[in-house]
């Protein structure tokens, strides 16, 4: 598609794309933030599958040292 014939939801999709690509650091502090405001679905889908599964992990870690060394 040409840049005039962009939907503005397009456009928004195809920004923030690009910004993921240039700083994925930043988008994780993104995906934090609006966590905060309590769109959990908004945390999932900026982290994408990777950060979303790396969190998963860190829970789960989290739960088995607090189990091991709270006994």
């Amino acid at each position: 598609m040409r840049e005039g014939k962009e939907t503005p939801e397009r456009r928004r999709e195809r920004l923030k794309q690009e910004e993921i690509k240039r700083n994925p650091t930043g988008n994780i502090n993104d995906a934090f933030n609006r966590n905060e405001a309590g769109n959990l679905s908004g945390l999932a889908g900026s982290l994408g599958w990777k950060g979303l599964g790396i969190l998963i992990l860190v829970i789960i870690i989290g739960f088995i040292l607090a189990s091991i060394f709270l006994k």
